[in-house]
């Protein structure tokens, strides 16, 4: 299998059961970690949802809620690098001339010019609190490593998080201090802590071609594991996966409670699963707690059916 390649060239109906209807700088030292959102009283329900599809030389953001709004990026040479922040407002995108842009509503600015270009899998990767970037360093890909760089969406505060074997499809934790990936070959999945610039792979994963989303505190990864025979794939963000959930310090798979044929899987900043089930007509968002308990069950708009699900709004 030729792996390496990869990484070197719709108002939501909520059940009765759940809760009611839903409506360029250089050498700065790495910022203290962001503790990720907790709250004594019940987790809001689930009010919206963030899309995507692939549509003429960019990428098409859709976020719905309550109603549609949509926002577009990329150019002509645009080859599938990038990342929505969490409230669907902004797109991180690389171009070919390996500058890091940031789209919004209002316009597009370029915040590093030093981004690794040419694979769809070296996408950039939003903090959850969609303050933070990190993003592949041009030039640096080697045998044995990549370096990555976090810069503020203004393009202020850069710092260097340090080198990974795990480059691709970058995801954070949500405390601010992990980034997950899967390695260029799809030889497993890696984890960078970018306090201490340290990188390690996970155990369990022997292959993979997709890395989701990681648990608050990192202990659980979401990722399309896959099997010696498999076809990796070209790096695109897939539309859909079949998600396994594993114990990053054990490497143990965690068994997801949730019939039907799942379409993905990601955890929320609280540390809820949401878990894309398909339907016939509209497919449906399961959110469990952290014991695997059903909190609710959300039936997406017909019209997202068949568009790749980035994150959960609540």
């Amino acid at each position: 299998m030729k792996y390496w390649a990869l990484a070197v060239g719709a108002a939501f109906a909520v059940s009765a059961t759940a809760a009611p209807a839903l409506a360029g700088s250089t050498g700065v030292t790495a910022p203290a970690t962001a503790s990720p959102r907790t709250t004594s009283s019940p987790a809001a329900p689930v009010a919206g949802a963030v899309y995507f599809r692939h549509g003429g030389s960019g990428v098409e953001v859709l976020t719905h809620r309550g109603g549609w709004s949509r926002l577009t990026a990329g150019d002509g040479a645009f080859s599938g690098q990038f990342a929505v922040a969490p409230d669907g407002g902004k797109v991180a995108w690389i171009d070919d001339k390996s500058r890091l842009h940031v789209k919004s509503a209002t316009g597009d600015k370029v915040i590093a010019k030093n981004a690794a270009y040419g694979s769809p899998c070296l996408t950039p990767a939003w903090t959850a609190d969609g303050k933070r970037i990190a993003y592949p360093v041009r030039g640096t890909a080697t045998a044995t490593a990549t370096t990555v760089a976090v810069a503020g969406t203004d393009g202020k505060d850069w710092f260097n998080a340090g080198k990974t074997l795990g480059p691709c499809h970058l995801t954070w934790s949500a405390d601010g201090r992990t980034l997950a990936g899967y390695a260029g070959d799809v030889n497993g999945v890696y984890f960078l802590d970018t306090r201490w610039r340290r990188s390690n792979r996970t155990p369990g994963i022997k292959l993979a071609n997709h890395v989701e989303s990681l648990s608050p505190d990192s202990r659980r990864v979401v990722v399309n594991a896959i099997g010696a025979n498999a076809p990796g794939g070209d790096g695109s963000w897939p539309l859909s996966f079949s998600p396994s959930i594993y114990d990053t310090k054990t490497g143990a798979k965690i068994t997801i409670p949730v019939k039907g044929r799942l379409l993905g899987a990601r955890y929320l900043r609280d540390g809820r699963l949401a878990v894309r089930v398909k339907g016939t007509t509209a497919n449906t968002i399961v959110i469990l707690s952290h014991s695997g308990r059903e909190l609710q069950r959300v039936t997406e708009p017909a019209r997202a059916r068949n568009l790749g699900l980035l994150g959960i709004l609540d």
